[in-house]
């Protein structure tokens, strides 16, 4: 069909310009980095909280005593190596904590890690005290020391 020689074609019937196309383009893709960048934020910060580990010192953890709910908290401290003891034939092992001020019993039912005897190493445990202000633990976390200490062989 022909058009008329007077015929002005609508400007909403037009194709977009070039430049509005790659603007348009460019905000799209400005859209999306932000939305990965926000993605990627939000995955940071969750495995940033997630891997913060709080933990209360046998002194603390002894004044907060045991909560009505169970709640589990986690509690630093050394081995008291004369302390420990464990029944033959049994996995579940008490032994005693401290602070250097304060010390607390505990209660672990399991294995146990290599370095949990480790005159150096300081454990943390992940539990919940029972009436009786026995610390029920249900994992153990061992931390390295950070430099081991030379020991003098003269006086041992």
């Amino acid at each position: 069909m022909a058009q008329p020689e007077n015929y002005v074609p609508d400007p909403s019937e037009a194709p977009p310009e070039e430049g509005a196309m790659i603007g348009a383009n460019k905000l799209k893709l400005l859209v999306g980095a932000l939305a990965l960048v926000g993605a990627l934020g939000y995955f940071g910060f969750m495995a940033f909280e997630n891997a913060t580990v709080y933990y209360y010192t046998v002194g603390e953890a002894t004044e907060l005593g045991p909560s009505e709910d169970g709640r589990m908290v986690r509690v630093n401290g050394k081995l008291i190596p004369t302390s420990f003891d464990r029944q033959d034939g049994s996995t579940e092992a008490r032994f005693e904590l401290t602070d250097g001020d304060q010390t607390m019993l505990a209660v672990h039912e399991g294995v146990l890690p290599d370095l949990f005897f480790n005159d150096h190493s300081e454990i943390i445990l992940e539990g919940s005290f029972d009436g009786e202000m026995v610390f029920r633990s249900e994992n153990v976390i061992v931390k390295c020391p950070s430099k081991y200490v030379a020991v003098d062989e003269e006086t041992g």
